[in-house]
């Protein structure tokens, strides 16, 4: 049973241009989300699909330098770049990845694959409704489940949004959700303009010296509990409507 993870990318946001070379800690934003998925246990591969748009020429760049599979797709048609992209390296999962979000973490991921394999669902995600911080969401789901939303729906929003359309028909997909153990869904962990990326940075910033490895999840709130006034640097930030 092969895992990839899909991770969409690309240089053209309109509120943070380029975001996805922002340094955080010496890297990339982009690094941060391809080397936090190296920690998981379950996939097996890791390709970035950006867009044909010139501007994403500096992501096949840097998936070049970095050894990094790379597929290049539609700008607006989120959905069918994924598609596209499961054609050019098939699998029997696909994990959905955005490139916002420097705190993936690997263990919630594992546990949505996991779910998904075990309990026969045809997508399983951790926000359906959300209990973690915004920005550590995942979607798992099998190529039935993305082939059957890429040939069913022309809608604008639900191409954009790629699985979309599977939330919309609840009866035609069984849909399972990963549960946080206590609710964090008030936090705001993903980036999306300038005040987030400072409050990224000031996260790194407490971070203990000489620590290896992934910051991951139980830092981060250790951090946050310390420093609360962190997370007021992107708390007037519109959130998403599934985590208003």
């Amino acid at each position: 049973m092969s895992v990839n993870a899909i991770i969409q990318a690309r240089c053209g946001s309109t509120r943070f241009p380029k975001k996805v070379f922002a340094d955080i800690n010496g890297k990339p934003l982009l690094w941060h989300v391809v080397n936090r998925l190296k920690y998981t246990s379950l996939i097996d591969d890791i390709v970035i699909a950006t867009t044909v748009n010139p501007k994403d020429d500096a992501i096949e760049e840097w998936c070049r330098k970095e050894q990094v599979k790379y597929f290049r797709g539609s700008e607006e048609d989120v959905l069918n770049r994924y598609y596209s992209a499961f054609i050019a390296f098939p699998s029997d999962v696909i994990v959905r990845v955005t490139a916002d979000d420097p705190f993936k973490e690997p263990s919630v991921i594992d546990k949505v694959i996991s779910k998904l394999l075990n309990e026969k669902y045809d997508l399983v995600t951790n926000n359906f409704p959300p209990s973690f911080p915004e920005g550590l969401d995942c979607e798992a789901f099998n190529f039935e489940v993305l082939a059957t939303m890429e040939y069913s729906t022309q809608d604008s929003f639900e191409r954009e949004h790629v699985t979309q359309y599977a939330y919309h028909n609840p009866d035609k997909f069984r849909i399972g959700n990963v549960v946080s153990d206590c609710q964090l869904s008030s936090y705001r962990w993903t980036i999306d303009n300038e005040e987030d990326y400072e409050m990224v940075k000031a996260v790194y910033s407490h971070r203990k010296e000489n620590t290896d490895g992934p910051l991951l999840m139980d830092e981060i709130l250790e951090i946050l509990k310390e420093h609360p006034e962190i997370s007021q640097v992107n708390s007037g930030v519109k959130r998403s409507a599934m985590y208003q």
